[in-house]
């Protein structure tokens, strides 16, 4: 990509490849704002989220399954699910938080 700018300059005049090289980079700039940024402070919300999760909080499944934390190891959290009964999933499922919401 870069020796086909550099090509670009080369061939054409100095101006046009300039301009050229300029909207490039402000693609570049655009692209940054509007895609990438987002996505990097989505991924942090969602890491403190997970990292916040305590001992008898109620939440959601990415599938659908209502909980209550029993127990929280580093990677994976056991769910009470109901009626005393137990199903370990990995931390990174849980998408939802209920603690703080009504009751449902």
């Amino acid at each position: 990509m870069i020796n086909s700018l550099f090509v670009a300059l080369a061939t054409q005049g100095g101006q046009s490849g300039l301009v050229n090289i300029l909207m490039i980079g402000g693609m570049l700039v655009v692209f940054y704002f509007f895609m990438i940024r987002p996505q990097m402070k989505k991924q942090k919300e969602i890491a403190k989220f997970r990292s916040e999760l305590k001992k008898g909080d109620k939440i959601i499944t990415t599938g659908g399954i209502y909980g209550k934390i029993a127990e929280m190891k580093e990677t994976t959290i056991t769910l009470e699910v109901e009626d005393g009964s137990k199903m370990k999933v990995d931390k990174a499922a849980i998408v939802r938080d209920l603690s703080d919401t009504a009751k449902q």
